[in-house]
């Protein structure tokens, strides 16, 4: 059997373990803990909103080159351009929960346009033409160029894209005024 002393010492022993046991966080803590989460959310958010349009963006990207593709393909079978989407046949939706898409047919250019259905996405454009070979075939080349907006459109708006026409389209090597070319 324990001495009295050393019982009393091991029962008190016993009662502060216990008691450190139930202890909590204390508000303090827990304050610490969410102030620090909300800084690093607010920190992170912006990036992930910005990582999410320009997947959104990847859509009329992919679209607009598909659609040029398909433009090129359609001259070599046809000698022109087809007028919409329809006659393209390359599963391109003309509108999707980001964009519209609709193709415009002018003389000697295939143009397609993506516009933003949605605020804080860039609108694009691309277009097909013509160009003579080389001096030996002169054959006729299809050339292609895919353009990006300078900003996010506010408003779904087709003219606002839709007044890059082939008269605005000096060459198919530079993109409108104030737009950015896609090529790498």
């Amino acid at each position: 059997m324990l001495k009295p002393e050393l019982q009393a010492k091991f029962l008190n022993h016993l009662s502060n373990r216990k008691k450190k046991e139930d202890e909590g966080f204390t508000l303090i803590e827990l304050l610490v803990v969410v102030i620090i989460i909300g800084v690093l959310a607010a920190i992170a958010l912006p990036s992930l909103l910005g990582q999410v349009n320009k997947a959104k963006q990847a859509e009329a990207k992919n679209n607009i080159g598909t659609i040029n593709r398909a433009q090129q393909a359609y001259f070599l079978e046809y000698q022109g351009f087809a007028k919409d989407m329809s006659t393209l046949q390359v599963g391109v939706k003309s509108q999707t929960e980001n964009y519209y898409y609709s193709v415009v047919t002018t003389t000697g250019y295939g143009i397609v346009y993506a516009s933003a259905s949605k605020k804080a996405l860039k609108s694009y454009y691309g277009a097909v033409g013509t160009q003579l070979g080389d001096g030996a075939t002169s054959e006729a080349l299809t050339v292609a160029i895919a353009c990006e907006s300078p900003d996010p459109k506010s408003v779904a708006d087709f003219n606002n894209i839709q007044t890059v026409t082939s008269s605005t389209i000096t060459s198919l090597t530079d993109c409108a005024e104030s737009y950015k070319s896609l090529a790498r």
